[in-house]
């Protein structure tokens, strides 16, 4: 498995509010993260962070995990559980009152990965099928979306596009969505947070996904997102499953 974790803090922003990367357990099972803070101040900062941090704590110390099931297990009270120390942090730091963060975290396990996410940062999926969103962001604009009042395309220049249903850290008990997929030779997974596909679509994610060259595919996509504005921040991470021909790291 290649993978590269990359972020941006944008043209217009003067912090980074969003964390991420990808990590290993101590059977060398990936776990990627891309978390996307909001909140006064520098709260969103502490949110995406604490919540990436937490994560990394607790996939170096877990187990090898086998199966769908087990998995699906180990992110759903993670995310749970780092869901309340977020919340409690926040109650008892004045400053941070009301801060919370989407998290999307993929966990690749030989020929399958499971997602989980709470909020609307994203992941894809390429594979023989094509390229699809495998999430389903918890948002207005996409409530509004699947109830038909508005359609996909007018979806991208509503005016509350960025308001967000769900947030991590923002409830006292909160559960992730969670699904898994099958995963075979030469598939590529793309995590990333609002600041990229605000600016970059569906169609030319698809297309920088045909270069097989990590790093050059996500500084091209960030880039790109710059050159359109870059008012938010902006990060991803790029996950190419046994590309035919490459030797992938595990």
């Amino acid at each position: 498995m290649q993978g590269q974790f990359l972020t941006h803090t944008g043209q217009v922003r003067k912090h980074n509010e969003d964390s991420g990367g990808i990590f290993y357990n101590s059977s060398g099972q990936l776990l990627a993260v891309i978390a996307d803070g909001m909140g006064g101040h520098q709260a969103g900062d502490v949110a995406s962070q604490m919540a990436t941090r937490l994560m990394k704590e607790k996939w170096e110390d877990s187990n090898e995990l086998a199966s769908p099931d087990e998995v699906e297990k180990w992110l759903s009270e993670s995310i749970t559980s780092i869901n309340n120390s977020v919340y409690e942090h926040a109650l008892n730091h004045e400053e941070c009152y009301g801060m919370g963060t989407t998290i999307v975290g993929v966990a690749c396990i030989k020929d399958f990965t499971t997602i989980a996410h709470i909020g609307d940062s994203r992941c894809y999926l390429l594979n023989d099928g094509g390229f699809k969103q495998v999430t389903e962001d918890h948002s207005f604009v996409n409530a509004l979306v699947q109830s038909g009042e508005i359609s996909k395309d007018d979806a991208q220049y509503h005016p509350r596009k960025n308001v967000v249903l769900k947030a991590l850290g923002t409830e006292n008990h909160l559960e992730p969505d969670i699904r898994t997929v099958c995963l075979e030779q030469g598939n590529k997974l793309l995590l990333c947070s609002d600041g990229l596909t605000d600016k970059v679509n569906d169609d030319e994610l698809q297309e920088f996904l045909q270069v097989d060259d990590v790093q050059e595919t996500g500084n091209r996509m960030i880039d790109l997102a710059n050159e359109r504005g870059g008012e938010d921040n902006i990060s991803l991470v790029l996950l190419y499953h046994d590309l035919p021909g490459k030797e992938g790291d595990s």
